[in-house]
């Protein structure tokens, strides 16, 4: 088939993907309707008409008489009830004000922020990709996208027409160049040797899907760490192997077309920014000199009490301390870099770049509203408890358990994510069922996390639902005129499908060997 037709094989699957993505509602609306869609279930399942259906129960896991505790049952609570209402009416704001990802992320950014709009992230890409051997290169680039995701706007808006440029300056296709940033940044996204704005962000919705089953339960922010970080290289081997033999080879050599006016490479940096590299440099690891100091002695100012399991003081205060410390790092050294490369003159530019960077969260604030309120009415309808045991047990009576039920739940993320793109969005959606269900199923909260990170991840760069899928377009546009959906989703499909065979098999083995996710990162749960 020649690769005319093949791009517009591509072209019509993805037409239709995205017709169908777009007759989708926005994520607000969505997350509104949802909200009218749990107060109609619990209405009809928590006995609004006994006449059709009685208040549905089930016996709530770990009693019973074969458990020798006394048999308590979780019924569906009618929410559309006078009492239901005013639940609704009067937690309202304090509902909204709680939600645990909103104070999370919304820290976080204000570090993050000053950290990018002083250039600090943008140059630390540069110097990242272009001091490396040209025979790392392509590897470098990859690898650099999914460490961007400690700020994914710098990753994309950077580091994607970078690849661009230094492959362009190499004499080799541009084109390849920014898809294989694309596929570090998107298609890679989540895979990081460092903790991210979403390793807080996703625990928070973890939590409290665990909870519906043990109250108690808690999600250790970095509680996929470790898994995350060992996919760093094993993607970027597998990114740099599609990109040096299938991209490469059939883009050919590249001419550039009449009419285009190639600018020179963007990746040079200056003496001043070098400097002032360095010395934001040297504070990241001042602060993370401190925060040792803070946690190494047992009786340091981050740890609590002993703690007869660990045999030693707990490590809790540090854990419940990571997104502070994360915001304070991120601050500093934003701006020690700023103050050095005089891209900050005065106290007033701090305060506009974290007001810029609150600007840029304008979306997320609305769709955490009524995400914070579907949670909510999800919680008290005990819909999502009953769906969890009903869901296990029907599960485990036709035999789908065990991994193969992980890898089913990672395809599942991954189908979602192709007509959802809003990470937290998705995990909102499917932690309340997923989370408790597998829980009931011996596997816990940070294992069925870990697999929706890998299905979230890999399918990213198929969609065009991807609001920065059109901005790569663009950028591919600077070298090749005619460049359109079907080009780049022909581009992207072999990385998408590499990084899949590679992190499904990882995931698995890691299951298998019973290796921790990351910081209190257990693979089962005991009750």
């Amino acid at each position: 088939m020649s690769e005319t037709k093949k791009d517009g094989f591509f072209k019509r699957v993805l037409d239709k993907v995205e017709v169908i993505g777009n007759k989708l509602p926005q994520p607000v609306t969505l997350f509104a309707m949802l909200m009218g869609i749990v107060l109609v279930l619990s209405w009809i399942f928590g006995g609004g008409i006994p006449w059709l259906i009685e208040g549905t129960s089930v016996l709530k896991p770990g009693t019973g008489a074969d458990t020798g505790v006394a048999a308590e049952y979780i019924k569906v609570k009618n929410l559309l009830t006078k009492d239901g209402l005013q639940q609704v009416f009067t937690n309202m704001v304090d509902v909204f004000a709680t939600f645990p990802p909103l104070g999370l992320v919304l820290v976080v950014m204000l570090g993050i922020g000053v950290a990018e709009h002083t250039g600090m992230i943008a140059v630390a890409l540069k110097v990242f990709v272009s001091k490396v051997p040209k025979y790392l290169i392509t590897f470098s680039i990859v690898v650099a996208g999914m460490i961007s995701s400690v700020a994914a706007d710098a990753g994309y808006v950077v580091l994607i027409p970078m690849g661009g440029a230094i492959f362009l300056g190499m004499g080799r296709h541009p084109l390849a160049g920014i898809a294989a940033a694309f596929a570090g940044v998107s298609g890679g996204f989540g895979a990081n040797f460092l903790p991210t704005g979403l390793d807080p962000m996703i625990a928070a919705f973890t939590e409290p899907a665990a909870n519906l089953i043990d109250p108690t339960y808690t999600v250790n922010p970095l509680s996929n760490w470790y898994l995350m970080a060992a996919s760093v290289p094993l993607v970027g081997i597998a990114g740099t192997w599609v990109t040096e033999k299938i991209l490469v080879p059939r883009l050919g050599l590249y001419t550039p077309e009449e009419g285009l006016d190639l600018e020179e490479q963007t990746n040079h940096v200056t003496r001043e920014e070098k400097k002032a590299l360095m010395w934001s440099m040297i504070s990241v690891l001042a602060l993370i000199g401190l925060v040792v100091l803070a946690i190494a002695p047992a009786n340091g100012l981050l740890r609590g009490d002993f703690d007869e399991v660990l045999g030693t003081n707990s490590f809790q205060p540090f854990y419940s301390s990571l997104v502070p410390i994360m915001f304070i790092i991120f601050f500093v050294a934003g701006l020690v870099y700023g103050i050095v490369a005089k891209t900050i003159k005065s106290d007033k530019d701090v305060s506009d770049m974290t007001a810029k960077s609150m600007s840029t969260m304008g979306l997320y604030i609305v769709i955490a509203f009524v995400a914070a309120q579907f949670v909510a009415y999800f919680n008290w309808s005990n819909l999502g408890s009953v769906l969890a045991v009903k869901g296990s047990d029907g599960l485990q009576a036709i035999g789908f358990t065990g991994i193969p039920l992980l890898v089913g739940f990672i395809l599942i993320s991954s189908l979602v994510n192709l007509v959802m793109g809003s990470a937290s969005a998705k995990w909102a959606l499917l932690a309340p069922i997923f989370v408790p269900m597998l829980m009931l199923m011996g596997y816990s909260p940070e294992t069925t996390q870990a697999a929706y990170r890998i299905g979230d991840s890999y399918s990213n760069i198929l969609t065009p639902l991807l609001p920065y899928f059109p901005l790569v377009i663009v950028f591919a546009q600077k070298y090749v005129k005619n460049v359109g959906i079907g080009t780049l989703i022909s581009m992207m499909l072999p990385y998408a499908i590499a990084f899949m065979v590679v992190r499904i098999p990882m995931f698995v083995a890691w299951i298998m060997l019973n290796l921790p996710l990351g910081i209190q990162g257990p693979i089962y749960y005991n009750p």
